[in-house]
Formats: C-alpha cells, structure tokens, sequence
C-alpha cells in the first residue's frame, strides 16, 4: 500500500541522484485537431507533444522493468514532467534534433512499496546525467546517456472517448438538502461535487452525474466535435455553489463541442469558447 504522506518536493543535482537511499530516490483514433509542431529525433520519431510510457531503464548492463504507470511527457516549451509510478518528478527540457538534455530536476519523495527502489534511482541517474541521445528502436524512443545506459519508451494509448468514466473535477460542498413541496429529492452524501460523464458510442448518448444532479442527453460525434442534445436531469437541490458549477456545466448541452484527447485528458470546448476538462477516472 501507498503511504498517504507525501514529503515536500525538492530539487536534487546529479550527485544526489546517484546517491539516493531506496525510497527517497528519483523517482488515437479519437484524438480531434492535433497538436502538430513538436522536435522530430532519429527515423521521423517525434520527441515533444507525446505522452510516452516508461518501459525500462538499463544502466551498467542491468534492465530494470518501469512500474505500468511510469510515463514523461516533454513539452515543445521546454518542460518535462511524469511520473516514477511513484513519485512524480518534473525539470526544464533542451531538445535539438537528436539531443536532450534535462535539467534542474525535481522529484516528490514518497514511498510506494510497488514501485522498486532501484529503478527509482537509476531512472534518476539517467534522466539527468547529461546529454541523451534520441533513438528509435522498432517504434519506440530510446535515450542513450554517453556511457551508454538507456531509458526505453513507447508511445501512451489515448483513453477511448466511449465506455470511459470521465471525472470532471468540480469543488465539492456541504451537503444540503431539498426543500420540501418543490418535487426536489436530496443529495446522496459523498455524491456532491463529483461530475462524471460516459459516453455510449453504440447508443450515441452521453450520461452520468453533474455537480449535484444525474444527466443523459444524446450525443452525435463526427469531425472531432460533438453534438449534445437537450440534456434530460433530475431535479435534486443542492449547495448554491454547486449549482451554479452545474449550470455552466449544462450550457454544454444543446449545441456543438470541440474535443481532444490527449492521453487521460478529455477537453471540451463550446461554440462560445467555454472550456471543460476532464480525466479518465481509474
């Protein structure tokens, strides 16, 4: 089990790396409108723009096996930030052609008992030893350091659009109940404030539940948009604040949006330019 306290962040050199004790180390089809611009390394390979998974690290000739949810991502504004399957890390990016080159990095430090030790710290060491080489290798991206220790990685599958649990983050408030005569029903504790939204692609609808009340509504997608029918909802009260994060989310119903999925990320853009993200809930 994951221990709940998470240290504050902070930023290790090169030395520290090499010297961390285990536990503190460091650590589609559907996608609408793509990003483009991005580095490009070794046999057309793009670099930047990419959720990448972590499949290993080898230094001194032995392989260690990343965690499932190991991933980087390096921006085309020069950041990088991912995950050990642990701990989270994030430090500024220096991309040319075949080179990288990562830099004033900082790791969370917390200890996961699923997460080796001893890939943390090599993962560490290599990422921020100096200059990479980019490579491709039968589809995937290695990093090669100059003493020839490697970090292998593949590109991450986008979330599918249908059968996802999408969770829009809303800020959850107290509980308030309906009020009597007003055909009002009240708010299941721990329900308010969660937003969550399935689309179905074979009955071409979407439902699930807003800041307070549960909706469905039909849901077309063509050309990277789609489009939302009238949405049908309950009729639960709920806390002010609560209400008024549901009716920003409703005015996404009845018309056209824009969406991209990059990676767990769904955004959802209206015609009047109002933006709502949301993240494959696991």
């Amino acid at each position: 089990m994951y221990r709940q306290k998470q240290q504050r962040s902070k930023t290790l050199t090169v030395a520290a790396v090499a010297a961390l004790v285990p536990l503190a180390a460091a650590c589609g089809s559907e996608k609408a409108n793509d990003s483009g611009g991005a580095s490009v390394g070794t046999g057309g390979q793009r670099i930047t723009g990419v959720q990448w998974s972590i499949d290993s690290v080898t230094v001194d000739g032995t392989t260690h096996k990343a965690p499932d949810a190991a991933q980087v991502r390096i921006d085309d504004a020069g950041e990088a930030a991912g995950s050990t399957g642990c701990n989270s890390f994030s430090a500024r990016a220096d991309v040319d052609g075949e080179r990288v080159r990562l830099s004033d990095a900082m790791f969370t430090e917390k200890a996961c008992d699923k997460t080796p030790a001893d890939f943390e710290k090599s993962l560490g060491r290599t990422l921020t030893t100096g200059s990479l080489t980019a490579g491709d290798e039968g589809g995937r991206l290695t990093l090669t350091t100059a003493e020839g220790d490697t970090v292998r990685l593949s590109k991450s599958e986008d979330a599918s659009l249908y059968g996802t649990k999408w969770a829009v983050d809303v800020p959850g408030q107290e509980v308030q109940k309906g009020h009597k005569g007003q055909g009002s029903q009240s708010v299941q504790k721990g329900e308010q404030g969660r937003a969550q939204l399935v689309f179905d692609q074979d009955a071409r609808t979407v439902s699930g539940r807003l800041p307070c009340n549960r909706v469905n509504a039909s849901a077309t997608v063509s050309d990277g948009r789609i489009t939302l029918g009238a949405p049908s909802a309950t009729r639960m009260m709920c806390e002010g604040s609560l209400m008024d994060a549901e009716k920003r989310l409703l005015g996404l119903f009845d018309g056209k949006v824009d969406y991209r999925i990059d990676h767990e990320t769904l955004t959802l853009t209206s015609e009047n330019g109002t933006t709502v993200r949301a993240v494959a809930e696991k």
